[in-house]
């Protein structure tokens, strides 16, 4: 009788969805984020993307970037906490509604988000040549497809 593979050989060999995806996203994160570093920004976590992936350049409110982003509200307002005192955001009152804050970048901030946004635009044309193009937009479609499917089921 065939000796049984072990599951984690079974997992290197054949992985699944979430292993696939933890593979690409950890991937990205450290590039992108030792990128950033190596360029003289601050140092910062990838967890701090929950917000600065998903801030507006005019400013967002903590509970839609907790909506955006799928973490708890009180993770997104120690996340906020920690970039105020990176001097990336601040908050300022919201002129729609006073007793809201939005979360606004600071000029460092934006030129963190701008700069975060032109090496994720380099990583994707990479990936996309390693691909082909066609290839790569058909793969970034049925990938979004499965993530949205994901998180509509989540908030189900």
């Amino acid at each position: 009788m065939p000796e049984k593979q072990k599951r984690s050989a079974r997992k290197q060999a054949e992985p699944d969805l979430g292993i696939l995806s933890s593979w690409l996203l950890f991937a990205v994160q450290r590039e992108l984020f030792e990128t950033m570093e190596r360029e003289g920004f601050e140092k910062l976590g990838p967890r701090h993307g929950a917000v600065l992936a998903y801030l507006d350049e005019e400013g967002t409110r903590a509970t839609d970037l907790a909506a955006l982003s799928g973490q708890h509200k009180q993770v997104i307002g120690t996340l906020i906490d920690e970039l105020v005192e990176a001097g990336c955001v601040e908050r300022r009152p919201d002129p729609q509604d006073r007793r809201a804050k939005l979360i606004v970048p600071t000029e460092a901030g934006l030129e963190r988000m701008r700069r975060s946004d032109a090496i994720m635009a380099a990583i994707e044309r990479r990936y996309a040549k390693e691909l082909g193009e066609e290839d790569y937009a058909q793969f970034k479609r049925a990938f979004t497809r499965i993530a949205q499917a994901a998180r509509s089921r989540e908030r189900a």
